[in-house]
């Protein structure tokens, strides 16, 4: 599909919910509907649409390829509002991303459209971000292979002794090198993780509360998560669960590695949790709900001997959910959580994301990204071995 089909989506649901237009901002939707993240308003009607940009013109002609007919360079909504959205009447109703709107923006926007309703228009963009086009699966692939490329720079080079820190670089240099933009995107304000969750020995129990899984300490308290200075020894598990976004698209993975040797214990816990894994992944289909998803892992963990272990923390917690959406965010909807009603339709990029610990401090997981298909189950978009690898 491509950027004018994409908003003539846009505009059919305006015209479909009764709404006199939207003023989108947030860099990640603009560039769905037009190809560009140069800083811009695109201010769609039922009608028509344009790309108000504030900074970057000449960047934003060439990344759309468009004309002064659908370009101008506006810093403020109020010249907006006068343009593309005059002679609006008193209780007109213009969507915007309001999950995303900082208040001094709303603010903004408020004052330039002062007799209108703004609603949440967020829900719907989504929506229609959810399936994606095979240009955009494509897109995923390649940071597939960037993140693949950390992974196996991992098993090349990663060694008892090293810091994690060293072990992190290793992988975050050759993400870079495979095309990883060197940033990822979520959809939450005040969000930062640094590069990524990384975690070994007994950091891996330890669970930061800025992302509910496993975490790594971070260098400081400033950015609690991701690699620390600790140095990994023989024997160690090593979970990787550092993205990577390629023009725009990301591929959200992780792998649990044992440092020198595997015990017994954590392969029998691994394998039995990659077999959940292999036959969720195999009972997906189109029509099911998020929540029914859930389920079905749960059921899957419990027939391979896993019930308990699945899912869950050290300190009694336990997820409650199984994966969740990526895209132009790494963690986009459907959350496949439990109850959620939200339905799974073909043509969704889907994280299949695990994790189980046993009481012996064991903690083990597993994470894909893969591409639902009309006829049911998942083609695995992830390159990586899916196996505990021993490296070192």
């Amino acid at each position: 599909m491509d950027r004018v089909e994409r908003i003539k989506g846009l505009r059919d649901h305006l015209r479909a919910v009764g709404m006199a237009g939207a003023l989108l901002f947030y860099s990640r939707d603009v560039f769905y509907y037009t190809g560009t993240a140069q800083p811009a308003w695109l201010a769609t009607t039922p009608e028509d649409f344009r790309l108000y940009v504030r900074s970057g013109l000449d960047f934003a002609r060439a990344d759309t390829g468009w004309g002064d007919d659908r370009l101008a360079s506006a810093r403020n909504p109020e010249a907006i509002a006068a343009t593309m959205f005059a002679n609006l009447a008193t209780g007109a109703r213009i969507g915007a991303e309001m999950d995303v709107m900082p208040v001094p923006l709303f603010d903004q926007v408020r004052r330039a459209f002062p007799s209108v309703d703004l609603v949440d228009l967020s829900p719907a963009i989504l929506a229609q971000r959810a399936v994606k086009s095979a240009a955009e699966v494509a897109m995923v692939e390649k940071a597939c292979v960037a993140v693949d490329a950390g992974h196996q720079a991992a098993i090349r080079e990663v060694r008892a002794g090293m810091s994690e820190l060293e072990a992190s670089a290793i992988i975050e240099n050759a993400h870079r090198l495979a095309g990883h933009e060197g940033a990822c995107f979520m959809r939450q304000a005040d969000f930062l993780m640094g590069r990524g969750p990384f975690a070994s020995g007994p950091n891996i129990a330890r669970i930061s509360g800025v992302v509910f899984t496993v975490s790594g300490i971070g260098l400081s308290p400033a950015v609690p998560v991701g690699a620390s200075r600790r140095r990994m020894a023989e024997g160690d598990l090593l979970v990787v669960d550092i993205p990577a976004c390629v023009e725009g698209y990301h591929s959200d993975q992780s792998r649990t590695y044992a440092v020198g040797r595997a015990s017994p214990r954590a392969l029998d816990l691994y394998g039995r949790l990659k077999e959940t894994a292999d036959r969720t992944m195999a009972d997906l289909r189109p029509g099911l709900t998020a929540g029914e998803v859930f389920e079905m892992a749960l059921r899957h963990a419990a027939a391979a001997g896993i019930g308990a272990e699945f899912l869950a923390f050290p300190g009694g917690k336990r997820s409650h959910f199984v994966g969740h959406g990526v895209g132009l965010e790494l963690n986009e909807p459907p959350l496949l959580a439990r109850s959620n009603p939200a339905p799974l339709a073909a043509g969704m990029v889907l994280a299949i994301e695990m994790q189980a610990y046993a009481a012996e401090g064991i903690l083990v997981k597993l994470e894909d990204t893969v591409l639902l298909r009309q006829e049911g189950g998942c083609r695995i978009l992830t390159k990586s071995p899916r196996e505990l690898s021993v490296i070192g």
